[in-house]
């Protein structure tokens, strides 16, 4: 798509893997706040065998490249939407199983997909990658390339999920229909301890809390908060085994391999932190993190038997107090779970939007859409009603 300028063009092509562009390239794109889309995180997801075509999540990252010369013979990576081909919906966290079953009552065929998303990773991040000094026109030629994707393809439908809420606006101008989810996300107000975070919150619940950190403390378990060299092959080993045993307890299928956790370890192990429970000299459980510019995203549990409380002190009692010894402003704790609020994890809304290429169905889901969005909104203030923190 030529512009007027022989040293300036902008073309569009598919990646079918992450491997197909460099690095460098990709994380110029990417941005460094969030770890979830650097190209080793996808490169994890994809070399392992997590994400492919047999696990129904087929690689078809859209590139556009806006600049031709020496530097970049075949163009420079300006844009990219990391994209997957979807074949079921599992994997996501944004639930679209009662949009598969109005297309089946209209007569028509909800799978393939597109997905435009961070596989098995319910964190807000950004999903269009435009690289800071892109041509003006890179982002339109991106959306309008998925478009046409998705037309030629003859797909149902491509969903942006757990986008920022900018990119949301930027679709929703583009014709998507925008969707809002919650989740539960813990605010640093500068606090110097966990004491001064439990300052914050009334008496009743700062006590509850103290008495299910002391719980853990008197079970014998100890926990190590690892990051960095510090995870070795033999944690790695033990946390893949603990998360396979939640996995197969609660849903029948453990999306991440053995090798993805090896493989994130060996690229991202500084912005790992890992933080294992051992009791008798023997690995019983773990929760994995990941560090971004400002904050801890809480990412996988795993566990069996474990003593009481162990999930809240692991999960999001040594998030906050990494959080706090690092001066990071977030913790983000994953999907789901209003157990988190009286923890002093708050409701937030989440982003995501959806191109529907059937105007019958669009209509239908828009109209689903908006009475969802409000009751969203109602039930968010409803619940930082009950948030436990003291009045002032």
């Amino acid at each position: 798509m030529p512009d007027g300028n022989a040293q300036h063009q902008i073309t569009a092509d598919l990646l079918f893997g992450v491997n197909r562009a460099e690095a460098a390239d990709w994380d110029a794109c990417a941005g460094t706040g969030n770890p979830f889309v650097r190209h080793a995180f996808f490169a994890a997801l994809e070399d392992s065998g997590s994400v492919s075509g047999r696990t129904g999540w087929l690689p078809l990252h859209v590139a556009i490249r806006d600049r031709q010369g020496p530097e970049w013979p075949n163009g420079r990576l300006a844009a990219i939407a990391p994209m997957y081909l979807k074949s079921h919906s599992f994997g996501e966290y944004v639930f679209d199983h009662a949009w598969a079953e109005a297309y089946t009552r209209a007569g028509l065929q909800y799978y393939p997909k597109l997905q435009i998303a961070v596989p098995f990773t319910p964190v807000t991040g950004p999903r269009l990658l435009v690289r800071p000094d892109a041509d003006p026109q890179v982002l339109p030629t991106l959306l309008a390339t998925l478009e046409q994707i998705a037309r030629n393809q003859k797909v149902s439908s491509i969903h942006a999920t757990f986008c920022t809420e900018a990119e949301s606006q930027r679709l929703t101008e583009a014709g998507w229909l925008p969707r809002t989810g919650l989740q539960y996300h813990w605010h640093n107000h500068d606090y110097a301890t966990f004491d001064d975070f439990l300052a914050a919150l009334s008496a009743r619940k700062r006590k509850a809390i103290r008495k299910e950190r002391q719980t853990v403390a008197d079970s014998g378990v100890r926990l190590h908060t690892l990051t960095g060299a510090d995870i070795k092959p033999e944690h790695w080993d033990a946390f893949h085994r603990c998360y396979t045993e939640t996995s197969d307890r609660k849903w029948g299928n453990a999306y991440l391999t053995r090798e993805f956790f090896h493989r994130l370890g060996a690229a991202m192990a500084d912005q790992v932190v890992l933080v294992m429970a051992e009791a008798d000299g023997r690995w019983i459980a773990g929760a994995l993190n990941l560090i971004g510019g400002d904050t801890l995203y809480g990412r996988n549990w795993g566990g069996g038997t474990e003593p009481r409380f162990l999930h809240f002190e692991a999960c999001y009692y040594r998030a906050i107090d990494f959080a706090i010894a690092n001066r990071l402003r977030r913790v983000e704790a994953g999907a789901q779970g209003e157990h988190k609020l009286q923890r002093g994890y708050e409701p937030t809304l989440t982003h995501s939007a959806h191109w529907i290429r059937k105007c019958a169905v669009r209509d239908t889901l828009a109209a689903h859409l908006e009475r969802e969005r409000e009751m969203i909104g109602e039930m968010k203030v409803r619940l930082e009603a009950e948030l436990p923190y003291r009045e002032e």
